[in-house]
């Protein structure tokens, strides 16, 4: 790569990695990596789980100390030993698993550890009234819409992430790192955090954009740097990338299709849902469906369709108040996840980190989690081999990359710690399977294995309930799409004959 460097010696660029690597047990996660980051730019991350963006962007933090290597801010070398020294420093984060304080206010955790103070005499207080009007003035520079009195617990997902990208920017930060940061939001927040993206760009803030979605780094990008295994593979004008050419560079190859080739063959009604109704207040109404053996039935609809409040009710998360559950046309009533697990059940949930993994024990621990009656004795002891052996099962027939079944979860990729969930569900031999969001935050290249292993699932005979907001996947992996609004079905669509078009009009039915 063209060193930029002035003639004078003086850097042109606000942030400089320079030949950074960074090792865990069994892994090399950073091989040798540079990247140069030019102030007032949008300079875009992109690579498949698994490439190194995630630790890349924690070495910068001062979440991990790498190995070797520098970072350069401003002309300066700098190390950082928490995170805290990298926001002082100027270096904000907002990171793709949202970990806010729920029961405090939106306002408190916009100016945790910093609350502003007044004084009567050695008294110090919190002076809430300075922190209300700094709240209301940021998120009126940023064209937000959140109460600032309002308990964390009772916002949108959208809404912690809009607060998230206001608590970066509220650090005053020269460099503010973005990772999945559209993952939740709906196409109108979309366009308005490029707003602002755009504004803090004109500010002279460099922002670092990590994304999975091309189509969206080629319209919000200045350059792009594409990361592979770890390695640092190019930085490159976005004006001169196309989604192809990208795809190749991340994976290594050429990948002409994104959908693999359906193999599945749906049979007979299993499960039929009747006018199902909610327990809460402003849910989902009359929900009516049925799913069939060996069918992928994608379920799709915008933000606030209820459709998790729904799959949720299915498998006993939520209250339902009417309506009727049939399995083989057999009535059930299912309570709690207990017994849905009874009625042969299965849901992997939207929020990997949150609902999902535990993330201080092994990836064996987490894959036999669902299933642990299977593995205890006669003693009441948890048999270690057996649970050994279908972990190891489990990585091998699902491609899980990892060092081995002992290797803290935590340290997986996104993509593979979602692989182990689909194992802890399909150690408990389900026959119908609901995945929320399977390939939420996942590459194009993992989604692929994802895509594989859901359509080997339906050739099986299971049925496999799938919402998802993306539309090239509810199309291209769908046999049959469900299109809520609002908690109300608008429309079945056979997904062959649908077009985004119609799905959308179905989705904005009753807005």
């Amino acid at each position: 790569m063209a060193n930029n460097d002035s003639p004078s010696g003086v850097s042109n660029y606000i942030l400089q990695v320079k030949n950074l690597s960074k090792s865990f047990p069994g892994v090399r996660a950073l091989n040798d990596v540079s990247l140069n980051v030019k102030p007032g730019s949008v300079h875009a991350l992109i690579g498949e789980n698994g490439a190194g963006k995630s630790t890349l962007m924690k070495c910068l933090f001062g979440i991990y100390e790498a190995d070797a290597g520098e970072i350069i801010l401003d002309g300066k070398k700098v190390h950082f030993n928490d995170s805290k020294q990298a926001l002082d420093a100027g270096i904000s984060m907002i990171h793709q698993e949202l970990l806010p304080v729920p029961f405090r206010s939106v306002m408190e955790n916009l100016w945790l550890g910093r609350f502003p103070k007044q004084f009567f005499g050695p008294i110090r207080l919190i002076d809430h009234k300075k922190m209300y009007n700094d709240t209301v003035d940021l998120f009126k520079d940023l064209d937000m819409d959140i109460p600032p009195k309002v308990w964390v617990r009772e916002l949108s997902v959208s809404k912690v992430q809009s607060l998230e990208i206001a608590k970066a920017v509220s650090h005053n930060s020269r460099v503010i790192i973005m990772d999945e940061p559209t993952s939740s939001l709906t196409e109108h927040e979309v366009s308005q955090l490029f707003t602002i993206i755009r504004r803090l760009r004109d500010q002279g803030v460099a922002i670092i954009y990590i994304s999975h979605k091309i189509e969206e780094i080629l319209t919000i990008a200045d350059e792009v740097s594409i990361m592979r295994d770890g390695q640092h593979i190019g930085t490159f004008a976005s004006k001169e990338l196309t989604t192809d050419r990208i795809i190749k560079y991340m994976v290594g190859r050429d990948l002409t299709n994104r959908f693999p080739p359906k193999i599945n063959a749906p049979g007979e009604v299993i499960l039929e849902v009747k006018n199902l109704t909610s327990g809460m207040e402003h849910s989902f109404k009359e929900v009516s469906f049925t799913v069939r053996r060996g069918e992928i039935f994608g379920i799709g609809g915008l933000v606030g369709a209820q459709r998790t409040e729904l799959v949720e009710s299915l498998f006993g998360l939520r209250s339902i108040a009417g309506g009727t559950i049939l399995i083989n046309g057999k009535e059930q009533e299912i309570k709690s996840p207990v017994q849905a697990k009874q009625k042969k059940l299965a849901l992997v949930t939207e929020e990997r980190r949150v609902t999902g993994i535990i993330p201080m024990r092994s990836v064996k621990d987490n894959m036999i989690l669902a299933n642990l009656k299977k593995y205890v004795g006669r003693l009441g002891l948890i048999n270690e081999q057996k649970g050994e052996q279908d972990a190891r099962e489990s990585i091998k027939t699902l491609n899980v990359k990892t060092p081995s079944s002992k290797t803290l979860i935590r340290d997986l990729s996104g993509g593979n710690q979602q692989k182990v969930l689909f194992a802890r569900w399909f150690l408990t031999e389900p026959d119908i399977l609901i995945l929320d969001e399977p390939t939420r935050g996942i590459d194009v290249g993992a989604k692929y294995e994802i895509y594989n292993i859901i359509i080997e699932l339906a050739k099986q005979g299971k049925c496999v309930i799938m919402i998802t907001s993306e539309m090239p996947e509810l199309l291209g992996i769908s046999d049959r799409i469900m299109v809520m609004c609002e908690g109300r079905v608008t429309g079945i669509l056979e997904a062959k004959d649908a077009t985004q078009e119609e799905i959308m009009r179905l989705a904005a039915k009753f807005m």
